[in-house]
């Protein structure tokens, strides 16, 4: 008998931001990288989003394009530490709907995975933290010495996601037709594709424009917005595009 798997994204849809914002901010606050940095490089993205006159996604990425180059040389042991420091301290700062619905599937016997864009020590923090049965996270690689070199593997798009599902089906002989997928952004539309069960929570207009448009996920997509202490639950053609 095959399983049936919740798939979650983290960033935007358990965790109410991006966790390497989160470990951005432990990196300057330890002088890796220079807070005058973000200024100069990460600001004008961010000013975008926050006006909603940009993409979320951009100032992420951007983020990250700084992150690799900052753990660049240093030793796996130092992100691993602050990693745990930052699940510690913002590991809770989750979305209602969410850790309810993680909470629901473990309690039903399902597999629960998270695949996530975030740093992979992020990721596994975040797993260990909310009862993830397995986890993958973006790889940023390290030599035979644990020092960072530079490289990374990403997680974030959906080209990655669908490939990462691809391996848990066979890791866990998972029937994907009963299983679940939730997320917020373009990067999580190939798991939404995939499963029986595709939940989009508070996503961005690039996502919804995809779901309402492909012929495997509008008739079956459920629609959660979440704000304040409230959870509202709409069908995709409820919702007006403009």
């Amino acid at each position: 008998m095959k399983n049936t798997a919740a798939f979650f994204d983290i960033d935007g849809t358990l965790y109410r931001e991006g966790l390497i914002t989160e470990i951005f901010k432990k990196l300057i606050k330890s002088e890796i990288i220079e807070q005058q940095r973000w200024y100069n490089e990460v600001r004008e993205n961010y000013n975008k989003w926050d006006k909603r006159q940009g993409n979320y996604d951009d100032y992420l990425i951007k983020m990250a394009d700084i992150y690799v180059d900052a753990v660049k040389g240093m030793h796996r042991s130092h992100i691993d530490f602050i990693a745990k420091k930052v699940i510690n301290q913002k590991g809770d700062r989750v979305y209602t709907f969410t850790r309810d619905r993680i909470k629901w599937h473990l309690d039903q016997g399902h597999k629960v995975i998270t695949i996530s864009g975030s740093p992979a020590e992020l990721v596994r923090e975040m797993a260990k933290k909310h009862g993830f049965h397995d986890y993958l996270g973006s790889e940023y690689v390290i030599d035979k010495n644990d020092l960072y070199t530079g490289e990374v593997v990403p997680m974030w798009d959906s080209v990655n996601k669908h490939k990462a599902i691809e391996h848990f089906v066979k890791k866990y002989e998972i029937d994907l037709s009963q299983s679940y997928a939730y997320g917020d952004t373009a990067g999580d539309f190939s798991m939404m594709q995939l499963v029986g069960h595709p939940v989009a929570i508070n996503p961005t207009r690039e996502l919804l424009t995809k779901l309402k448009s492909d012929e495997t996920t509008k008739g079956k997509v459920q629609i959660v917005v979440e704000r304040k202490d409230m959870v509202y639950v709409l069908r995709p053609d409820c919702i007006q595009i403009n």
